[in-house]
């Protein structure tokens, strides 16, 4: 078994653990009220995105998701929270000195030994989430967990959910795709981006991410027979219709959103080893990007 695999069958306990500690890390997370970033790079910003609506949707206040290389100068915030789960990267670390004596600053990482201990105000640390695997699966979802947790979004049908996700077999046929395509709505487009990331990264695949309504506006002319569209929530009326005409398969997400995620993690492991690809070492990456100075 690879690293990825032991780590993304590992979720649902994580995902306890962390539920179990939100209240513990409550004065370092965000409070109602408070103008709020969330930032990351690549699998951190697209929970960045996820938790930044969640948190919006919930009336807890104005939240954005950014980039943490593209955080606007000057705009102000009550609170920066970072995700990084390696602590190292160049980017976050160049935002939070930035930030210092201005927003109130916030990290959730997975590595207690790491420059981020000192950049951040604040500290979340989950290291019972680390990974070995280059490619991140229960860190990302477990830092999301701890604020859907905090958002009082956290149910234990959720965890169910998750070992369903990990026991239910895939789609048959769905390893053989030529593409595929990812969905949400609200929060989950953020999952949406995350699943079109992680199909990338372990299998080269070729995929794409929308927001769900934005399908039909060009997108899905290139949905036709070999193609999945993968839907992460309630899908739009008649959307599934339509992806059907086209030859494509449609799968609807029938779990929690963020469980959807962890099959399509399944999926993607699946494809690298159809393919003949070691999900532990995608092409070009590492652990964490780290730019000379």
């Amino acid at each position: 078994m690879s690293h990825v695999e032991d780590e993304l069958n590992s979720q649902p306990e994580c995902w306890i653990r962390a539920a179990e500690e939100a209240e513990r890390h409550r004065g370092a997370l965000p409070a109602q009220g408070e103008r709020v970033a969330i930032v990351g790079c690549g699998t951190s910003y697209f929970m960045a995105q996820a938790a930044a609506a969640l948190r919006e949707a919930a009336g807890q206040g104005e939240t954005d998701a950014f980039a943490a290389s593209e955080f606007p100068p000057g705009r102000s915030y009550d609170r920066v929270v970072a995700l990084t789960r390696s602590g190292t990267t160049t980017e976050v670390l160049e935002l939070l000195a930035r930030s210092r004596g201005g927003a109130r600053t916030t990290a959730i990482t997975a590595d207690p030994a790491t420059p981020v201990m000192s950049a951040a105000d604040d500290l979340v640390v989950l290291d019972f989430a680390d990974e070995r695997s280059v490619v991140q699966t229960r860190f990302a979802t477990t830092a999301l967990t701890l604020l859907r947790a905090h958002l009082g979004l956290h149910t234990a049908a959720v965890v169910a959910d998750a070992r369903t996700a990990l026991t239910a077999p895939l789609p048959e046929g769905l390893v053989d795709s030529t593409q595929f395509t990812f969905l949400g709505r609200g929060w989950t487009v953020g999952l949406a981006n995350e699943a079109g990331l992680k199909m990338r990264e372990a299998s080269l695949s070729w995929t794409e991410a929308y927001p769900a309504m934005e399908y039909r506006h060009g997108p899905i002319s290139v949905t036709t027979e070999g193609t999945a569209t993968w839907m992460l929530g309630e899908a739009p009326a008649g959307l599934a219709e339509q992806v059907r005409g086209t030859g494509g398969s449609w799968i609807a997400g029938t779990l929690d959103p963020l469980a959807e995620l962890v099959r399509v993690q399944r999926l993607a492991v699946a494809v690298a080893a159809r393919r003949g690809l070691d999900p532990d070492r995608p092409r070009h990456l590492t652990r964490s990007v780290i730019l000379a100075s």
